[in-house]
């Protein structure tokens, strides 16, 4: 059996330089992350990872918070770059010690270092250990003027190795009487609209019906509002996604989340999947069909 060439990226670099936003950003373009690894852990790790066969993208982050296992990094990554079924590629993020502090003084954290004593201090010894590290990384990126917003999008651009969009759009139609999605970024009322639920023949079908769908599509308040809608969803998703969000929830509702929400739903779901990748979901839909 072939074995998978597995691509690691290591983590590592000052404290309060954003390694962690650095993570998450491997996370949404599908690396399998491990946080604050010991690195005398790290071959057995890959052996691990070498016989389950199922992951061949990983981050770890490897800092000085584990640093009675620090010493132990640089025979680790010998042995690595010696393996042939792996690429290791290293990220050190780095900071001017005036942004550093400024940071810790925001959080009111200690420095790993100095956790009773001076930030500063605590600083600088961080630097000298991890100078030899820093000059063996392949990539450092200094994020001393990077928002978090902005160290995403240096990570996307480094690490992204496909066409795949990592932004998606999740159209989810639902009922007020069920209560509202606690995960729903944007959420509208769709309870206005003539309801199909007064419709004998209509009451046990659901938005995805063609009689459903054409009876809430029919009304000129149903056409206002989706073109209203779709105007100001077109108009603000390139901002969120500019804004580092990776995924934006739209969520419907009407009362029983069975008829116009499921409609105006797949509606709207159906004309973003032209420019995003979308999808479509009815939370409630089933709840009391045919009752």
């Amino acid at each position: 059996m072939a074995t998978n060439h597995l691509q690691l990226v290591i983590i590592t670099g000052m404290s309060g330089a954003g390694k962690t936003v650095a993570m998450q950003s491997l996370e949404d373009l599908g690396y399998f992350c491990v946080d604050n690894l010991p690195p005398s852990l790290l071959p057995k790790f890959w052996e691990l990872m070498k016989e389950s066969g199922k992951m061949n993208k990983i981050a770890l982050v490897m800092d000085l918070r584990g640093r009675e296992f620090f010493d132990s990094i640089q025979p680790a990554l010998d042995e690595l770059d010696n393996t042939s079924f792996i690429t290791t590629k290293m990220l050190f993020l780095d900071a001017d010690d005036q942004v550093l502090v400024s940071r810790y003084k925001e959080t009111r954290r200690h420095h790993p270092l100095e956790p009773n004593g001076s930030v500063l201090e605590g600083i600088k010894q961080e630097r000298d250990l991890l100078e030899d590290l820093k000059g063996r990384s392949q990539l450092v990126i200094n994020t001393s003027t990077l928002a978090p917003r902005e160290l995403r999008e240096r990570m996307n651009n480094e690490f992204q190795t496909s066409d795949r969009e990592i932004f998606n759009v999740q159209v989810m139609s639902f009922g007020f009487k069920y209560g509202l999605p606690i995960d729903a970024d944007l959420v509208f009322d769709v309870r206005f609209l003539p309801n199909p639920h007064y419709i004998d023949k209509m009451r046990p079908l659901t938005g995805l019906d063609k009689d459903v769908y054409n009876y809430v599509m029919k009304w000129p308040e149903t056409e206002t509002f989706l073109n209203k809608l779709m105007d100001m969803v077109l108009f603000t998703l390139p901002y969120y996604k500019r804004e580092g969000k990776t995924q934006l929830v739209i969520a419907i509702g009407c009362t029983g989340g069975q008829h116009r929400s499921v409609a105006l739903s797949e509606y709207v779901g159906n004309n973003l999947k032209t420019k995003y990748e979308t999808q479509i979901s009815h939370r409630d839909m089933k709840r009391r069909k045919g009752n």
